[in-house]
């Protein structure tokens, strides 16, 4: 019984930041940006697929570009909406989902609300409602832009609907992974940070030196580099040219969030509220 209204308080949880984003003013504003955005990478990138692709120019530049990122099988795609959404979802969901679940619980904190909501729910089943809300909301967005690609793929050559939603269901799947750690380490700072303002500044302080530092860390000890593994998206160049499942590729994300939110859990108790 314990177990069913642990669960039952982390759906109520995760069901608040769905609320937040698609309810509230703040988060509408956040969806008509976000709408934006995808609606010019729709209509002049992706809707422009097969006369990019099919431009011999960009061959050429292509299969020297996407050669030496491993991802040349992409001009190859039956779908090439598909293949043009991928190269770009594949980064531009990751820092969507940076600034989504930059305020997990730092308004909550600094409104003194947070303490309120652990009175009836553990700290645990907090951060872990928050960041299920956030992959929800990351998710049915995903799900959008790919819809809309695939029904833009089968307006143009209907005999493609049948490659375009096989294609588009391990995209779906592929995307929802990418951002488990980019959630998770945002579930990490809203441990300890009292502003979603700071929460992204320290974020890309962290993306921005981290890696630097790591390199004069392992010219001095070059079993340093092994912390690059510890920055979420370093599977993305590799999973990008995939055609098939590769393990190493999907176990690296959710290594790293697991990480992420032991982290997190354990800042979260021994942290004043």
């Amino acid at each position: 019984m314990d177990v069913f209204d642990s669960f039952r308080r982390i759906w109520v949880l995760a069901r608040f930041e769905l609320t937040r984003l698609f309810l509230t003013k703040r988060g509408m504003i956040a969806l008509a940006a976000f709408a934006t955005v995808w609606f010019i990478v729709l209509y002049y990138l992706v809707s422009s697929a097969v006369t990019i692709v099919s431009s011999e120019v960009f061959q050429d530049v292509a299969k020297k570009l996407f050669g030496a990122l491993g991802v040349s099988d992409l001009l190859e795609w039956p779908v090439p909406e598909l293949a043009i959404y991928w190269l770009i979802a594949a980064y531009l969901f990751p820092c969507f989902s940076l600034f989504s679940a930059s305020d997990q619980t730092c308004s909550d904190r600094t409104r003194g609300t947070l303490r309120f909501i652990s009175l009836r729910s553990t700290r645990s089943e907090i951060i872990i409602g928050r960041f299920l809300g956030q992959i929800l909301i990351t998710s049915i967005l995903i799900l959008v832009t790919i819809l809309a690609t695939v029904i833009m793929a089968a307006y143009r050559d209907f005999s493609l609907l049948a490659d375009s939603v096989l294609r588009a269901i391990k995209l779906l799947v592929d995307l929802s992974i990418i951002v488990l750690p980019f959630i998770a380490f945002m579930t990490f700072l809203n441990s300890f940070l009292k502003s979603s303002k700071m929460a992204i500044v320290v974020c890309t302080l962290i993306f921005g030196l981290g890696p630097f530092i790591v390199s004069l860390l392992a010219y001095k000890l070059p079993i340093a580099m092994h912390l690059n593994y510890l920055f979420p998206g370093k599977q993305i160049a590799d999973l990008l040219g995939e055609t098939a499942i590769v393990t190493a590729n999907y176990s690296l994300p959710v290594i790293q969030s697991v990480f992420f939110l032991i982290l997190a859990n354990m800042i979260m108790k021994r942290t004043s509220l």
